[in-house]
């Protein structure tokens, strides 16, 4: 059993208009998986207020209510109570118990951990992944093809780190692929969709989605011929509504595809159940 976790940013559900470009001529591969593969899962966790970065990852990566425990949608970095419930019981621990091999499969730009580590503000992943130091890549990962960079191209890290060769999006998704079939669970975060979501630039958007459907139709391609099952989601909405720099309301896309596509998709109805789905198909129920 081997399980990829596309984390993709800031990607809602709304329908077609002529300022949503989740839409088959951008990005027909997402949009394929979709309309085939997908459920529209709750982002808002029962919280008024419009969903945010903080609470949601931290939800979907706990299987606990974080939005519910903070009394509020919490954006941007997470605080110290919402990073100790991060620490105390995220997916990578609780596969580790298991005996699972976790990698996340973005590489930082950094030479260690301990450098890492002592950056001031961290995500909630990278809070995730410095509970299991093993889990991370480095500059040098990177470098060797051994990570994916969080832009997948890497063109954005040319002026400062131009010894990191830059990629195609169907390379990248090679590279994961490589990553994964010696992990059991592979998680890979891109944010790009959630920043271009908050500058209200359609063309930059389509951009972006079209270098990710490079991306995914590779992947795509791979996984299902390698036994690998797919899982993709959102923390909130953002870039389907291109006429606001907030976040939506909208429900997110719960993509799973593979072996083990239905039962995730029958046991996933918000993102408080993403990481109790994934947990429990891992010890085979």
């Amino acid at each position: 059993m081997r399980m990829i976790f596309l984390f993709i940013d800031g990607v809602g559900l709304a329908p077609a208009s002529a300022d949503n470009p989740v839409n088959p001529e951008v990005c027909p591969a997402l949009c394929r998986l979709i309309a085939a593969h997908s459920k529209p899962i709750d982002a808002c966790l029962g919280v008024d207020g419009i969903p945010q970065s903080a609470t949601g990852q931290a939800t979907m990566f706990t299987g606990v209510n974080c939005a519910a425990a903070m009394g509020k949608h919490c954006e941007g970095f997470p605080g110290p109570a919402l990073r100790d419930i991060v620490e105390q019981n995220n997916i990578f621990l609780q596969l580790d118990r298991r005996g699972k091999k976790v990698r996340f499969a973005d590489g930082y730009l950094v030479s260690s951990v301990d450098e890492l580590a002592l950056h001031r503000f961290k995500s909630v992943t990278t809070v995730m992944a410095l509970t299991l130091p093993k889990s991370i890549a480095t500059s040098d990962d990177l470098a060797a093809g051994k990570a994916v960079y969080q832009d997948l191209t890497r063109e954005t890290i040319q002026d400062r780190f131009p010894d990191i060769p830059v990629v195609s999006p169907q390379r990248a998704a090679e590279n994961l692929i490589a990553i994964a079939q010696e992990n059991d669970f592979t998680l890979f975060e891109f944010f790009q969709t959630d920043v271009c979501g908050h500058s209200m630039d359609y063309a930059r958007a389509c951009e972006v989605l079209r270098v990710y459907d490079q991306f995914l139709t590779t992947l795509v391609r791979y996984v299902a011929v390698s036994g690998i099952t797919l899982v993709m989601t959102a923390d909130h909405g953002n870039i389907e509504d291109m006429l606001s720099r907030s976040h939506t309301l909208n429900e997110v896309p719960f993509i799973a595809f593979g072996p083990k596509e239905q039962e995730l998709r029958d046991q996933v109805a918000s993102l408080a159940d993403v990481t109790p789905a994934i947990l429990r198909i891992f010890d085979g129920k």
